[in-house]
């Protein structure tokens, strides 16, 4: 498969978030304050790129019962490099985020990029495969923390950008609040985008 369309697909119809529905724990953990949320976007796409690669480039190697461990253990140590980076240059964001940023580990976009397509693909599509799903995972997560954070805090970016008669819409910085930015993105994506591409690949396939 050419780089650009592993690229496009992952970042439109099989986005990991709103097509597969993967990574809807990082959706409440994270999303109520966007800059926690940009950073843990930025580890994820460093995890699943580098395992991705790392697993690709090991997949004549590891014998096929043992090969989730593997999985799991290369995954467990780019986490490691992020847990490490965050608690060295920014620890306040790593103080907040808490116990999340180990939770990469679990995360089935990452687990689910390496069993899916790094094991039976070449290093460099495996490269743009695990970006991709990485960065179509991270702009679902920052569209929903801007909302999020506006209308619950009225900040953006810890910035206070409504005024005093603002009043605060305490749903949205509770898990009741993520899960419905996510079902109002998923309608308006579903709805809006996505619902018209079968007619028109339909259409290109009869041509």
């Amino acid at each position: 498969m050419k780089t650009g369309k592993i690229v496009l697909r992952n970042l439109g119809r099989d986005n990991p978030v709103f097509a597969q529905i993967l990574g809807i724990c990082s959706t409440l953990a994270v999303t109520n304050v966007l800059k926690n949320t940009a950073v843990m976007c930025l580890g994820l796409i460093f995890t699943l790129a580098l395992s991705n690669v790392t697993v690709s480039a090991m997949r004549r190697l590891i014998p096929g019962r043992v090969r989730m461990m593997v999985e799991v253990l290369v995954i467990a140590s780019y986490v490691i490099v992020v847990d490490i980076a965050l608690r060295a240059f920014v620890p306040d964001i790593a103080r907040q985020l808490g116990p999340y940023v180990g939770l990469i580990i679990t995360n089935c976009i990452v687990m689910g990029r390496a069993e899916a397509f790094a094991l039976t693909n070449p290093p460099g599509a495996a490269l743009a495969d695990g970006v991709s799903s990485g960065v179509g995972y991270s702009y679902v997560l920052l569209v929903i923390a801007f909302f999020r954070e506006l209308l619950g805090s009225g900040t953006i970016w810890g910035v206070r950008v409504l005024g005093d008669g603002w009043v605060n819409w305490s749903i949205m910085v509770t898990a009741p609040g993520a899960f419905f930015m996510l079902a109002v993105f998923i309608w308006i994506v579903k709805g809006v985008w996505l619902d018209s591409a079968p007619a028109d690949a339909g259409k290109a396939g009869a041509r």
